[in-house]
């Protein structure tokens, strides 16, 4: 029973604390812009970021990298079934009766 009437003065005083942090900070976000930017893009190092990020994501919205796979996958099958080939031929070649 204490316990829990220590925890509860704990809660009590953790939301008042909340309640007071929020009405000393609602002038400032009320007065920032609701649709304007804040002042954080105009950084050179911001811009860039978004850049790389846009420039990855076209790069997965054309699927250029799921055709760069497939492309390598299709080299390499061709590859090895040449080799294949050429092995087994040999082998018939060593085979063949003469």
């Amino acid at each position: 029973m204490i316990i829990e009437s220590i925890v509860f003065v704990i809660l009590i005083c953790s939301l008042g604390g909340i309640f007071f942090v929020l009405s000393r900070k609602a002038p400032a976000v009320k007065s920032l812009p609701h649709y304007g930017t804040t002042g954080i893009r105009k950084h050179r190092f911001i811009s860039d970021i978004e850049e790389n990020i846009k420039e990855v994501k076209i790069y997965f919205d054309k699927q250029i990298f799921l055709h760069k796979l497939l492309s390598w996958v299709k080299v390499m099958t061709l590859k090895i079934e040449t080799r294949v080939d050429k092995l087994l031929h040999k082998i018939r070649q060593k085979n063949k009766p003469v």
